[in-house]
């Protein structure tokens, strides 16, 4: 019998506990701006359903969290567009970490440092499952994207690019 590779609590693990929600552990070897395509490939699954977890900021420096397609990018005018702001743009890392609790590459949207408003790609609710970051570098979890807007509140944005 192959032996379960232990993997210690997160913010994000701790938290979806919690609220009871069903999710898989996938640990990956984490490679350096290595990004979705390298856990897709590690993992053996298509990137369009690995979640990246963007940390976002308003006009006024207000912190959001972009959900997005691992192969795509967000459109960060028409999200402003979307959400009724001037303008939005990627924090800085240690902004982010900031925000969050995590590191950059480990950020989950679950167990954040503060509660911030969760966009969500609207065809990642139509997936059937993500992978999703769950609080540390080389380490997804695979979650029903339909807990998405139940557990985050995530309203859904049409602002993917290919």
């Amino acid at each position: 019998m192959a032996r379960k590779e232990h993997i210690s609590e997160t913010p994000a693990t701790q938290f979806l506990r919690k609220q009871q929600v069903a999710f898989s552990e996938h640990p990956y070897a984490y490679e350096e701006k290595g990004g979705t395509a390298v856990s897709a490939r590690e993992l053996g699954v298509d990137e369009h359903a690995v979640v990246k977890t963007l940390v976002m900021e308003d006009e006024f420096a207000k912190p959001l969290i972009v959900l997005m397609h691992g192969d795509c990018k967000v459109s960060t005018k028409e999200l402003a567009r979307q959400v009724g702001c001037k303008k939005i743009e990627p924090c800085k890392p240690e902004v982010a970490n900031r925000h969050t609790g995590f590191l950059v590459g480990g950020t989950s949207p679950f167990g954040t440092r503060k509660t911030m408003p969760v966009y969500v790609e609207k065809t990642i609710l139509d997936l059937p499952l993500i992978y999703i970051n769950g609080g540390r570098r080389g380490y997804l979890i695979g979650i029903s994207p339909q807990e998405l807007p139940r557990l985050l509140e995530a309203r859904a944005v049409e602002v993917a690019l290919s």
